[in-house]
């Protein structure tokens, strides 16, 4: 009998989705199924395979409504919110449909007489997605997409939060016409998922998530020399200099912070302000931290929802309740938002300053709706805090000066770099980190390569 995985709402604690767990023998045929499927895919053109992907587009727009509702439910996005991510995957989707000949185009070398040469780009085959919770959309299509544009069969494990994200999807691109296998969902445990990478036909696998989960997928993959792609931590740093516009640049950085309960993997967690304009930033920006609403993410009035689970919320309580016992100062009451409560999923915004690299808060990742403000000197002790992290997937610099803030970004250990703006992935641009965020490389022209194996056309022309 297979177990049951059950979706806890973070909205009122109870039960929104059930779902039996995938036994071996319904996940060994499921890989039976994708590399059934994957040969007759890859014999069909790049054009028909957009044509099949862009209607599948469709459909999953047509029910955006019921999408938002159940994404709200599911993690506790605010339902004013939970539509963006629908216009999201649209975005992305219809931006990699469109650059897919392009990527996928043979690599041409110089002419050589006698000789016909050229690289092709064959599709890997199986290629696993290990979705998360926090934006299950958006994280889930930067994969696969361009695996099946590219002529891949895709397995989806979504996270256990948001099954029913998973389901749409397949259901989508299965109604556009997609052959029966090529893409399908698995709800499975942890045990079973290192059970599926370990198997021969998989041959990829994309897995966005936790340092400590994403080093559980390599070693599940050790030895077996396929490729992977891993989306792992952050602790993103926000830069105001002296030149900066003060009104945009609050604004900007605070909405980077706190939207989606600060639950966001290139969320703003940490800002860095020049002393010269440091007390006219904390003041302002103190004041946008208390027009948040917090409440029930099904109220349209919800600007900021629970997090996803209590102990989530536990988590950051601890660590801003650490950094004030270390000396940061805690600007926001949580009093003002009455539905904050120790032991629910329901935080109150909190905005530190008087912190330091010595605080948690400022170097370990929060994912919650709290952010430490600490005053610079100069644009290179800025930088160098910066890049006082063990991650690098997104840092801003807020500047009137565009020539200096390319300067600067140059020197900052980072996989994006924005000059004001933040908290945005542009579908055009490739989506990567260093160090502990992890590795590969998801969107624009470079997103399908990992997707793809080279292969090499040497070809000598006889002479009769």
């Amino acid at each position: 009998m297979n177990k049951i995985q059950q979706t806890i709402s973070p909205i009122d604690g109870s039960v929104y989705v059930e779902r039996p767990l995938a036994n071996k023998e319904q996940i060994d045929m499921a890989l039976v199924m994708a590399l059934a499927a994957q040969r007759q895919w890859q014999g069909v053109s790049v054009t028909e395979r957009q044509t099949v992907c862009s209607k599948a587009v469709d459909n999953f727009i047509a029910q955006k409504d019921d999408i938002a509702q159940e994404i709200t439910w599911q993690m506790g996005r605010p339902i004013r919110y939970a539509a963006g991510e629908v216009a999201g995957f649209e975005e992305r989707a219809r931006h990699m449909l469109s650059v897919a000949e392009e990527a996928l185009a043979p690599v041409k070398v110089p002419e050589k007489k006698g000789f016909t040469r050229y690289i092709s780009k064959e599709p890997v085959g199986v290629v696993l997605v290990i979705a998360p919770w926090n934006f299950p959309l958006l994280t889930a299509i930067n994969s696969i997409m361009p695996a099946l544009l590219a002529g891949n069969a895709v397995l989806l494990k979504h996270s256990a939060q948001t099954p029913l994200c998973a389901e749409r999807m397949v259901q989508a691109f299965e109604a556009a016409g997609i052959p029966k296998g090529l893409f399908q969902y698995l709800h499975m445990s942890h045990q079973d998922t290192e059970y599926l990478i370990q198997r021969e036909a998989v041959q990829h696998v994309a897995f966005t998530g936790s340092v400590p989960a994403g080093a559980t997928v390599e070693k599940a993959a050790a030895g077996r020399f396929i490729g992977m792609g891993l989306e792992l931590g952050g602790k993103d740093p926000a830069y105001v200099r002296e030149d900066a516009d003060i009104d945009y640049a609050v604004e900007t950085a605070i909405d980077g912070a706190f939207f989606n309960s600060g639950q966001s993997c290139c969320g703003i967690e940490r800002i860095y302000v020049h002393e010269a304009v440091y007390d006219q930033f904390v003041s302002k920006a103190v004041e946008l931290v208390k027009q948040y609403k917090l409440g029930r993410s099904d109220n349209p009035e919800t600007t900021l929802g629970p997090l996803v689970k209590a102990g989530a919320a536990d988590f950051v309580r601890g660590q801003i309740d650490e950094a004030i016992l270390q000396g940061a100062k805690a600007h926001i009451d949580p009093t003002l938002f009455p539905m904050n409560e120790s032991g629910t999923p329901y935080l109150a915004p909190q905005l530190l300053t008087n912190v330091d690299h010595s605080m948690r808060v400022m170097t370990e990742e929060s994912f919650g709706p709290v952010v430490g403000v600490q005053r610079v000197s100069s644009d290179a002790e800025a930088v160098g805090l910066m890049n006082d992290s063990e991650f690098g997937l997104t840092a801003t610099i807020f500047t009137g000066d565009i020539e200096t803030g390319i300067s600067l970004g140059e020197q900052v250990q980072t996989g994006t770099f924005f000059i004001n703006r933040c908290d945005y992935l542009d579908p055009a641009l490739a989506w990567t980190g260093v160090k502990n965020t992890g590795k590969g490389c998801t969107l624009s022209v470079l997103g399908f390569d990992a997707l793809t194996r080279p292969k090499s056309f040497h070809i000598k022309h006889q002479q009769q």
